[in-house]
């Protein structure tokens, strides 16, 4: 198995996800080559919840234009996370 540090890059901070938190959903960017099941251990091993289900979602990369160069940014994977019931709220989270 896979280290759940790299895993997990980050957390995606948006007005939106701060309102999935009331539900105790999180949204991460993950690593692009990892499966739900992982994701789910990655969580749990992290921030010690329990979680529920996994959804991940695939972003495509998109054209950049800097001057006359143009390219594209790389393609990425977002996993939006929901906790069970009877589990806490992250305490990553409480302070943003």
């Amino acid at each position: 198995m896979k280290n759940p540090r790299d895993i997990i890059k980050r957390p995606i901070i948006t007005e939106q996800t701060s309102d999935f938190m009331a539900n105790k959903k999180y949204v991460f960017e993950v690593d692009i080559r990892s499966n739900k099941t992982e994701i789910k251990l990655a969580i749990q091993s992290i921030f010690k919840v329990k979680v529920s289900s996994v959804n991940t979602l695939r972003m495509p990369a998109k054209p950049k234009r800097y001057g006359k160069h143009s390219g594209y940014t790389s393609e990425w994977k977002k996993a939006i996370v929901q906790l069970s019931a009877d589990s806490n709220e992250l305490e990553f989270f409480e302070t943003v």
